[in-house]
């Protein structure tokens, strides 16, 4: 690969920090605005600046044929891809309400099953459509998400999430799933 064309490839994939649609205290009481003062300047912050070293990785990778390197790079790619989730309010609506409904019952059966399986993981926990290759709704288990405003109790922190899910971003992920 050239260099122009390596460079054109790179300026598609770089992502930049945006600021959010919001102020750093609109989820509270949910997250507090120091929680996400936090989140989104440093552990967002992060995810990007991995993603975006990761991707150039790929890219060198990919230019010299080393297709070891380049699978290794994925998970990376994935880890801090999936770091990049906003939040909103409305609740599920349409085709994901229904598929909801139809494979778990409600929105709060949902949340009971998401929550008991969360409860047993510090990672950012998916659930997935299509055998869990399509992730449409990522929560952050990590203990940075709730040590401080949770005092570190994980179940009262998930009994909150659930109130700034951002549905509409859920719906569209599982439309482009089907």
């Amino acid at each position: 690969m050239d260099m122009e064309m390596e460079m054109a490839c790179r300026s598609l994939t770089t992502q930049s920090l945006p600021d959010l649609p919001y102020d750093y205290s609109a989820l509270e009481p949910v997250i507090s605005a120091e929680i996400m003062k936090l989140h989104h300047s440093k552990h967002h912050n992060t995810y990007i600046t991995t993603l975006n070293q990761s991707y150039e990785k790929y890219a060198d990778a990919e230019a010299k044929g080393d297709v070891a390197k380049m699978i290794e790079l994925q998970q990376a790619i994935r880890f801090n891809g999936g770091g990049m989730v906003m939040f909103d309010f409305e609740p599920p609506s349409g085709e994901l309400k229904s598929a909801i409904e139809q494979n778990f019952g409600s929105v709060e059966d949902l949340s009971k099953k998401f929550n008991a399986k969360a409860a047993t993981v510090q990672v950012l926990l998916l659930l997935t459509v299509d055998q869990g290759l399509v992730p449409l709704l990522g929560v952050d288990m990590w203990e940075h998400a709730y040590y401080l405003q949770y005092n570190n109790v994980k179940a009262d922190y998930l009994k909150e999430i659930w109130k700034v899910i951002n549905w509409k971003d859920v719906a569209s992920r599982y439309s482009k799933a089907q």
